[in-house]
């Protein structure tokens, strides 16, 4: 994710809205290779003005968000992987003996976001057996 995808990304956050990126997005970047890099080439988020480029420079956390956007997608593919034991346990009434470990668990990947700045320094919990 380039430095001003993830500035987007945050300004769009701090107004409550979303940012998607791509030609069937609300948002599409470029970068003529001129050497002045990327650069919003459309903007249609709905109820947004574009940022200035003075409002994206005040985001100068940029580069710890970028490591947790890097993060998140292994953390939330864990938690789909254990989709099911939450499954079993709502149809079958309890029949997953240690469903406290994974609910403790599938809590700590939540909260990993909490504690960890980038895949650098994320210290991963154990999954139950």
């Amino acid at each position: 994710m380039s430095e001003l995808q993830t500035k987007i990304k945050l300004y769009c956050e701090a107004n409550n809205k979303t940012a998607v990126f791509g030609y069937h997005g609300n948002v599409l970047l470029a970068n003529n290779s001129d050497g002045n890099g990327d650069y919003i080439e459309s903007w249609t988020v709905d109820g947004l003005t574009k940022p200035t480029d003075e409002q994206l420079a005040s985001y100068t956390d940029w580069e710890s968000r970028k490591g947790l956007d890097e993060l998140r997608p292994i953390r939330n593919q864990l938690l789909a992987e254990t989709d099911w034991v939450v499954i079993k346990e709502r149809e079958e009434g309890g029949s997953v003996s240690n469903f406290a470990d994974w609910k403790t668990y599938r809590q700590a990947l939540r909260d990993i976001t909490n504690s960890a700045t980038s895949l650098d320094d994320v210290t991963w919990p154990e999954k139950p057996e």
